[in-house]
């Protein structure tokens, strides 16, 4: 008798059991990890003969968060460059971000390789870089950024005149090669 009653009470239980979910469904998504390069134009003022180099800066940025990653950048100066004096550095660091939707500011702190030729090709020097740095970037979709202004301090340690610390801005456009949807399309304004 009891049995015949344990019986109807289990059947209930397991039917009632493959209803029930024991994880919840997540409240919210981020931007997760991505992979963009890029590229732009940069300027920088420096003391070796008070000169104000210009050329050409490629980056790329690996972002592990939302909000910390990794980049990697490398600057070739020589646009107005008298007497062949050119310097190219080489760096890669640490690099934290805010979001408000499109704006993203950061912070970011590389070191690296900075190679200088001096006047004449009469020599080259390497030397250690640490360069902080802040900047602005405005996500134009979610594949394409434009780097609005990153400015950048570099400190150039044991240079041969004593040390170098050459200072400037860059701007350029970036790719994000594992398109993430980072404006998903329930949250993009409607017209």
């Amino acid at each position: 008798m009891a049995a015949s009653r344990l019986l109807p009470a289990l059947l209930v239980l397991c039917c009632s059991a493959l209803r029930m979910h024991a994880q919840a469904l997540p409240t919210a998504s981020g931007g997760g990890s991505y992979l963009a390069v890029g590229g732009g134009f940069t300027g920088m003022r420096t003391q070796y003969g008070q000169r104000t180099l210009g050329g050409g800066v490629a980056y790329a940025e690996s972002n592990l968060t939302p909000h910390v990653g990794l980049e990697y950048e490398g600057r070739f100066l020589r646009l107005n460059a008298d007497e062949s004096v050119t310097q190219s550095t080489y760096l890669a660091g640490g690099r934290y971000s805010l979001r408000n939707y499109r704006l993203q500011p950061y912070v970011k702190v590389l070191g690296g390789l900075g190679r200088m030729s001096f006047p004449f090709h009469y020599a080259t020097g390497e030397y250690f870089v640490v360069a902080p740095g802040a900047g602005v970037d405005y996500h134009l979709n979610d594949r394409w950024t434009a780097r609005v202004i990153d400015v950048e301090y570099q400190h150039w340690t044991n240079f041969t005149y004593g040390s170098l610390s050459p200072y400037g801005v860059s701007a350029g456009l970036s790719f994000r090669l594992n398109g993430i949807e980072l404006f998903p399309k329930k949250m993009r304004h409607r017209p």
